[in-house]
């Protein structure tokens, strides 16, 4: 796994994506309070649940990982949350 040159700033996003969706959808609404950690584990779970992401093995599970995972999800969405709920919908035959 090669760190993305600008990594810090992409997982940034992915939070913000990942938030501003799973709030959208309804899944889930996040607390001020919430760190970090439970924002990426959460937005990780969720992306895997709606297929909108492809899991890691269980072994290779860390918040490395889940970072850098998240880090290029984030680098693929260029058109913001709707087209991901608009997928999600879909998906479920909505």
């Amino acid at each position: 796994m090669k760190k993305l040159k600008n990594e810090k700033e992409l997982v940034r996003k992915a939070i913000a994506l990942g938030v501003e969706y799973g709030e959208k959808r309804g899944a889930v609404e996040f607390e001020a309070t919430d760190s970090t950690h439970e924002k990426l584990e959460y937005i990780y779970r969720l992306l895997i649940h709606d297929k909108l992401i492809s899991p890691i093995p269980e072994i290779d599970i860390s918040q490395k990982t889940i970072r850098h995972k998240l880090a290029m999800w984030a680098l693929k969405q260029n058109n913001g949350v709707k087209p991901l709920l608009d997928a999600f919908l879909k998906s479920q035959g909505k």
